[in-house]
């Protein structure tokens, strides 16, 4: 009951700073588009994979809502973000088939090569993809009714925030069944699983679709904050960020990512305005969290939990 009601509370502060600071709508929903991914990334972590290049489904998300828009002419918020969110995890499916046959740094580095490969892609294609360019992302209409711009902005922040207790019930439902405590399994000791009969294969091909579909999610609505795509989504960085997010916030809840995500952001727009070495500024932050909370900001609000941030 205590932590429904942290819960509560903070999903209500988050809105209510949103809409009496308009400025800061556009930094949160940006900030948890980005949790959805770095929540991805999580889920991985918890089996001990890492993945350089998890920014691929991120794009992919992003490019299918724009896809989506410019070639059927789709145009609904709901249907966007269900589609690309399916096309992501249709797309997990078929690269993860082939990835979860391998661990460690064969893992982190052939999702970083074929992330690299659909960045080139995106950038190459210009007559489909706008290259370099990008490509840009009309203004969604909510069940058939058009809005301002404005408006727009509003409901797609508060709609991104009511998203994350619906996707974070449906994550923590998955951690806490059988299929995500065996992610744990697979990390500690793989070779047990597997002399108990325990598919391996099996366990891990669910996590790493579920994760591509969030990081999709996230892609999707960072598309639609925007208003347009680009390659730069898909780049080895932009994976980077989101592996530097889920450690930050912490791997021991699901809140974890979004609350790395939101301070990575907050800090990062707040330090902008003040002074133009706010790099300086966001790395000494990341300092101090990375050697004072060995369990990420997450262990702030559950001090009792001794599982580490990796």
């Amino acid at each position: 009951m205590q932590k429904l009601l942290l819960i509560t509370v903070a999903l209500v502060a988050v809105c209510a700073a949103g809409i009496s600071t308009p400025w800061l709508q556009f930094a949160l929903t940006l900030a948890i588009a980005k949790g959805f991914a770095a929540l991805g990334v999580a889920v991985l972590l918890r089996a001990g994979l890492i993945s350089i290049g998890h920014a691929m489904f991120f794009a992919i998300g992003a490019y299918s809502v724009a896809f989506l828009g410019r070639d059927l002419g789709l145009s609904d918020f709901v249907g966007l973000l269900v589609g690309a969110t399916f096309i992501s995890a249709l797309s997990g499916v078929i690269i993860g088939a082939f990835m979860v046959r391998y661990r460690a740094i064969f893992f982190a580095m052939l999702n970083l090569a074929v992330s690299m490969v659909l960045f080139s892609l995106l950038s190459k294609l210009y007559s489909y993809t706008g290259g370099t360019d990008g490509m840009r992302v009309a203004s969604p209409t909510f069940f058939g009714i058009a809005a301002a711009e404005q408006t727009i902005d509003l409901i797609l922040f508060l709609t991104t925030v009511l998203l994350i207790p619906a996707v974070g019930l449906i994550v923590n439902a998955y951690l806490k069944s059988p299929l995500g405590h065996s992610l744990s399994a697979v990390h500690t000791n793989e070779v047990r699983l597997a002399y108990l009969s325990v598919p391996v294969g099996g366990i891990l091909m669910v996590a790493y679709t579920l994760s591509a579909a969030l990081a999709g999610l996230g892609g999707a609505i960072a598309a639609l904050a925007i208003g347009h795509v680009l390659p730069e989504m898909a780049y080895w960085t932009e994976s980077g960020h989101l592996i530097l997010v889920a450690v930050l916030g912490g791997v021991g809840g699901v809140a974890g990512p979004f609350i790395g995500s939101t301070f990575l952001e907050l800090t990062h727009t707040v330090a902008a305005g003040i002074t133009d070495s706010w790099s300086m500024i966001v790395g000494i932050a990341l300092l101090v969290v990375i050697f004072f909370l060995p369990n990420g900001l997450f262990g702030l609000f559950n001090p009792k939990r001794k599982e580490r941030a990796i």
